[in-house]
């Protein structure tokens, strides 16, 4: 169906499960990222990449120190900022339509011309090479479409002026109505599945193509657009149902107690001043939905007062509830009317899954191999409850509230040095992280960030860096806006958004564009509206480069230090980056499978994999370095905080299965029962499963917000990360540490994997990165395979 073809949402970026973990993840572990460094002169120092690297010419090199200062340096920024400003003016991200918010209309009318057009030639072809272009057609359709919906939904999230948020929401709501109207028409599926039908057709078609093909197929087919109009019409309204309530789902979801009050005696063991500004008239009160409720259970030492607040932060209100069992409903309904036995085998079909047997294959293997280092965790926990248990403090079991006040307890005893800030973080400057991954890119890949000057109007902050990632073989290869820094009104979720995708251009729609009226330099340009664009000697034609927009919400109060990172930070960065490295690799011809636009399972992979040469002494050796004194990053100490995260990473495992477990109970035909209780449900979950029973009374699944999102397919981030800890041990460090910056292991995962974006069968993609055959057709003891993997 044309969401498919225009992928996108109301539920807008890839914002993705762990991107948002990644922030939350181990809170126990989060202490400020403060280098114990005094301040010093403000003149930056003068970087010497090539001590650190051996960059090939002179201009690398300088391109090199120009990544690091123009992240750690405010005076040399601003002076980089000032040229900028001296450049002519263009459109938000090159666009030429957006100089000014009145921009989004002229857009939105030239870009639904171009549909229009599109739609005719699919409805009116009746000829063999009519049919041959069919593929390339419905994508350039599905291109337009996501030009002024990815790039208007990315603008009216993130733009500060008010003007232009409104002018892009507008642009958004038109054209997402437009392809809601196109939803309604049968024509473009019929033509589709009669050019698939015609043999000299469907052999004339690419690799890529039959993909595409067969994507764009199954999606119309899961769209219920082949039922009568009535039974389409109940489709539309489900659909639109699902939408609204999942949007006032995600927004709206609050606890049943905004807050719990104690006296304030009781909050022994919780940091004196946080306590004093709780309190009013000897009455302390912690709100359930701020972080003074997750400190307390972590440090008070009244395990009343813990149970308290935490059966009131784990229990929404009934609002929350009702709004996730309708959602719930109606994609159980939608299901059934698609012809599916539940909304998890509709969504499953054409993931790498398949099934939800496959899934709870997964999870079950995942959760045996799991078991035994949680009860090891768990015995731990207990040996410290019992040496301060009380006889009225159930001294013989952990209890829900008590598992954050012992595993930071357990921490405590492993390493006295989490008292105090992250010393750390002196070697994880943003520049010198930033000057990292490009240097590993360069060494894997042969690809490096270069610093660009922006135009007037390009960006939407003047904190915003632009790199272009510059390929070794193929020169430009994509745009990458750097958003990296906090600010007023800014979302602290990070976020990798494709504002616009790979695809090749046609000399057809070249020729089209010349023919008519446009303000633009060339007909390229005006193909591109603006947009960053290169010539491919290999195919003899112009492709529109990836345009990547990647939000961090790290901190600037360091001035004059720069900003320093504490290592979940940069874990962060480079999860997100692995989403940007499949864009700027995944460069496809079609832009329905180009970079992340592959199936939800397959799409965390990179990012996850990334995670791992984020801790790798290898690939840290490239750039870790104390921002005032150059000296490199003692490895003993971080070693002896990754130890940390090994010894609590068990749990944080099974947390995630459990989560996993839910949201395919939530997505069988259980909410179709007449008597369907989503907290029951929650419950039998959990008392099956979890390690630590949850208490009777809460209700959390009202806060588990990836259920609108992720419906069917949270077990994602596990699948992948399960799969990312095979590569990295069987493939970077099979011969050893140094594996994890040797090019041949780079290009070995870049052609089996990054190349392909979307337009190759994972499991044919995981079957060739790591040589195993048996993987090569998926299926349900594939699936057991990998669970038994587990997630290292």
């Amino acid at each position: 169906m044309l969401q498919r073809l225009a992928r996108a949402s109301p539920s807008t970026p890839w914002i993705c499960s762990p991107c948002l973990l990644l922030q939350t993840r181990r809170r126990f572990l989060n202490h400020a990222a403060v280098a114990t460094a005094t301040a010093r002169d403000p003149v930056p120092p003068p970087y010497a990449a090539s001590r650190l690297y051996g960059l090939g010419t002179q201009h690398a090199q300088k391109d090199d120190d120009t990544l690091r200062n123009m992240f750690d340096s405010a005076d040399f920024w601003a002076s980089f900022l000032h040229r900028s400003k001296k450049q002519p003016p263009t459109g938000i991200v090159g666009n030429r339509y957006l100089t000014h918010p009145d921009g989004f209309l002229d857009f939105v009318t030239v870009t639904l011309q171009r549909c229009e057009a599109v739609v005719q030639k699919v409805s009116a072809a009746n000829a063999i090479h009519e049919y041959k272009s069919m593929v390339k057609d419905l994508d350039r359709l599905s291109d337009l479409l996501c030009r002024v919906i990815d790039l208007a939904d990315f603008v009216r999230g993130t733009h500060p002026d008010r003007n232009t948020q409104e002018a892009a929401s507008k642009a958004y709501s038109i054209m997402f109505q437009y392809m809601n109207q196109l939803n309604t028409t049968t024509i473009l599926n019929d033509q589709l599945k009669k050019a698939a039908a015609i043999p000299d057709v469907y052999a004339s078609w690419s690799e890529q193509e039959k993909v595409v093909a067969k994507i764009l197929m199954e999606d119309f087919s899961r769209s219920a657009i082949e039922l009568p109009v009535g039974a389409r019409q109940k489709f539309v309204d489900l659909s639109n149902e699902i939408a609204h309530e999942g949007s006032e789902f995600v927004d709206r979801m609050g606890p049943e107690m905004q807050y719990v009050k104690f006296d304030s005696k009781r909050m022994k063991g919780l940091e004196p001043n946080m306590v004093r500004a709780l309190t009013n008239w000897g009455e302390t009160r912690i709100h359930t939905m701020h972080n003074e409720a997750q400190m307390a259970l972590r440090y008070v030492d009244d395990a009343d007062v813990r149970r308290d607040i935490y059966m009131a932060v784990r229990t929404a209100n009934k609002q929350s509830i009702t709004r996730l069992e309708t959602i719930l409903k109606s994609r159980a309904e939608l299901a059934k009317l698609s012809g599916y036995d539940t909304f998890a085998h509709l969504t499953l079909e054409n993931k790498m899954a398949k099934s939800p047997e496959a899934v709870n294959q997964f999870l079950n293997a995942l959760i045996e191999d799991t078991r035994h280092q949680v009860n090891e965790e768990l015995q731990e926990l207990m040996e410290l409850k019992k040496a301060d248990a009380r006889r009225d403090n159930f001294p013989d079991r952990i209890n829900a509230w008590d598992k954050f006040y012992y595993t930071h307890k357990l921490i405590q005893n492993m390493d006295h040095k989490l008292r105090s800030p992250d010393f750390l973080s002196a070697y994880f400057s943003v520049g010198t992280v930033m000057q990292g991954l490009s240097r590993l890119f360069d060494r894997l890949y042969g690809i490096r960030l270069v610093p660009r000057e922006t135009q007037p109007g390009e960006v939407w902050d003047d904190g915003v860096r632009r790199l272009d990632v510059v390929s070794d073989t193929h020169g430009h290869i994509a745009v990458l806006y750097c958003d990296l820094f906090s600010r007023d009104g800014k979302t602290p979720n990070p976020a990798h958004f494709t504002l616009r995708c790979s695809r090749e251009i046609s000399e057809s729609e070249i020729a089209e564009v010349a023919t008519s009226p446009h303000p633009f330099s060339s007909a390229v340009e005006a193909a591109t509206d603006g947009m960053a664009v290169s010539f491919n000697k290999e195919t003899n034609s112009y492709y529109q480069l990836p345009t990547i927009a990647l939000i961090c919400d790290f901190p600037t109060h360091y001035y004059p230090r720069p900003t320093l990172l504490n290592f979940n930070d940069v874990r962060t960065l480079f999860h997100e980056m692995g989403h940007g490295l499949h864009s700027f690799l995944g460069r496809t011809p079609l832009q329905n499978v180009s970079g992340t636009r592959c199936a939800t399972d397959f799409a965390e992979l990179p990012s996850v994999l990334m995670e791992h040469f984020a801790s790798c002494p290898s690939v840290l050796a490239l750039y870790a370095r104390h921002w005032d004194t150059d000296t490199p990053l003692p490895m003993s100490a971080l070693e002896q905080r990754l130890a940390i995260d090994v010894r609590t990473q068990p749990a944080e495992t099974e947390a995630q299965i459990l989560l996993a477990m839910l949201d395919q109970a939530y997505h069988s035909s259980l909410p179709l029962s007449s008597n369907f209780n989503s907290t029951q449900t929650y419950h039998d979950v959990y008392n099956a499963f979890a390690s630590i029973p949850e208490p009777a009374g809460t209700a959390w699944q009202g806060f588990f917000g990836h259920l609108f999102g992720y419906g069917a397919t949270y077990y994602s981030y596990l699948f992948d990360r399960a799969i990312a800890g095979k590569i990295w041990s069987d493939v970077f460090q099979k011969a050893g540490k140094e594996g994890s910056v040797d090019r041949r292991n780079g290009e070995r995962y870049m052609n089996e994997v990054l190349r392909w974006g979307g337009g190759r069968d994972g499991w044919k993609c995981i079957a060739g990165v790591l040589g195993d055959e048996k993987l090569k057709y998926g299926g349900e003891e594939a699936m057991k395979e990998i669970g038994r993997w587990g997630v290292r």
